[in-house]
């Protein structure tokens, strides 16, 4: 079986710490702290650093890959001497998208003879990030390239996707909401409860009074997604901007009712969709039968 191994970016929000244990390489957006300029590094302390300065005003914008940049990547991976599966963000929620699939083109033009996959994820974040998990864990296992991405593109429409926002400001300043929403969601305590469908966008299922609210639609919205299926072992992330506790409750509450559950890891958000959202998002990704909104 030839050599091949699984490539990411920064925005699966995984920990460094995890990538570089399974040697997994990543391809760094950057984004800009108050005109300066930075590359996503994936620690954990940079991503609590991020937030708090978020809290204390720091002002961060976000920018795409260049095409380039993805030719240099894949390049260098390849040169390795093996085969590349190459995941990033939801085609519709990524402006690289492109980029990312021009430069394969041109990578392979270079390079006949050798495999480059470039897998339209359908997921973000975390969602990202448990499939790179799942399919690093198969690949590790002995699992051969078509068995791997095949398992990928079964799979990666059964990852759920929740969220819920702290402040709908970032939301609208990323156009998601307008300026009136903004302002009357902040009044009356609005808090949007978010998911990701199978097209790959962003969607707003619910809106709810107070963030204890949001946090118990995020915990019915999960029970309700494994009481379809055998959740024994199954993983979930859940992943926060500066909100700990809140990450706790839900991975506490979700335990209680699921022992059954394989490992719940708890992480900070990425820095990417961090900068569309703000401080206090929460959200959580996990297997499930198939994405519903509710």
């Amino acid at each position: 079986m030839k050599p091949y191994m699984i490539a990411t970016s920064s925005t699966a929000d995984l920990p460094r710490t995890w990538l570089d244990a399974h040697h997994i390489p990543f391809i760094s957006y950057s984004f800009t702290r108050n005109g300066e300029l930075c590359q996503d590094d994936c620690r954990e302390e940079s991503r609590a650093a991020i937030f708090q300065g978020m809290r204390n005003g720091d002002d961060l914008k976000t920018s795409m890959i260049n095409e380039q940049t993805y030719v240099d990547f894949y390049q260098e991976q390849l040169d390795t001497g093996r085969d590349v599966i190459f995941l990033d963000m939801s085609e519709k929620m990524s402006v690289s998208f492109e980029n990312a699939h021009r430069a394969a083109d041109k990578v392979r033009q270079r390079y006949p003879d050798r495999r480059l996959y470039v897998m339209d994820t359908r997921c973000i974040s975390g969602g990202l990030g448990l499939l790179v998990m799942e399919m690093v864990k198969r690949m590790e296992a002995g699992d051969s390239w078509d068995q791997v991405i095949a398992w990928g593109e079964e799979n990666k429409l059964k990852i759920a996707h929740r969220f819920t926002v702290d402040d709908l400001n970032y939301l609208k300043r990323g156009g998601r909401v307008s300026n009136a929403s903004a302002l009357v969601g902040s009044l009356l305590r609005i808090k949007p409860v978010l998911y990701v469908p199978d097209v790959g966008t962003l969607d707003v299922v619910s809106k709810v009074r107070g963030r204890s609210s949001a946090l118990a639609a995020i915990r019915d919205g999960i029970l309700n997604d494994l009481s379809k299926i055998d959740a024994t072992g199954h993983d979930m992330l859940i992943l926060h901007a500066d909100c700990q506790k809140d990450a706790e409750w839900v991975r506490d509450h979700v335990r209680a009712a699921h022992p059954e559950l394989g490992n719940i890891q708890i992480g900070s958000l990425g820095v990417v969709i961090g900068a569309h959202t703000g401080p206090g998002l929460l959200a959580t990704f996990y297997l499930c039968a198939c994405r519903v909104p509710r």
